[in-house]
């Protein structure tokens, strides 16, 4: 049985490159989609109309990328913190405000081993302070699941 050899290298191709997606697909953790930040997150919850969405990732290497958006609140500063749900924690990552008024992970931003195993078992979040609330007006945990 002779086979061409345009139809062995299409095959080929064709493996190599779902291969190669699969592999990069299981090195990446898309943790989010869309986080929604309120004030009922926070602890103690705050009353607020202000609401943000949260869209980041982390990857297998540790790498933290993304950005956050909110309405109705005038944001002091943006971090993404290290505590389980319900509790408070401290500061992962400082957020840079943009001129839009969102707020961007840092280029080439890190998490440690520790604090990518917290990540992993739900325990990192990312809110917004305000000088209403400097202790933070609206959250929402981060998901690696």
């Amino acid at each position: 049985m002779n086979i061409p050899f345009a139809r062995v290298a299409t095959a080929l191709a064709i493996a190599v490159t779902v291969l190669a997606a699969a592999g990069c697909a299981t090195q990446v953790n898309m943790p989010l989609g869309d986080a929604k930040l309120n004030g009922t997150q926070e602890v103690p919850p705050v009353s607020t109309s202000a609401i943000g969405t949260a869209m980041i990732t982390v990857t297998a290497n540790k790498s933290v990328s993304g950005r956050v958006t909110t309405s109705g609140l005038e944001g002091k500063a943006a971090h993404i913190h290290q505590g389980a749900p319900g509790m408070n924690g401290g500061v992962v990552i400082g957020l840079t405000k943009n001129t839009d008024g969102s707020w961007s992970v840092p280029l080439d931003a890190k998490l440690t081993d520790a604090q990518y195993a917290s990540y992993q078992a739900g325990n990192l979040y990312v809110n917004v302070h305000t000088a209403a609330n400097p202790g933070g007006e609206i959250r929402a945990q981060l998901n690696a699941r």
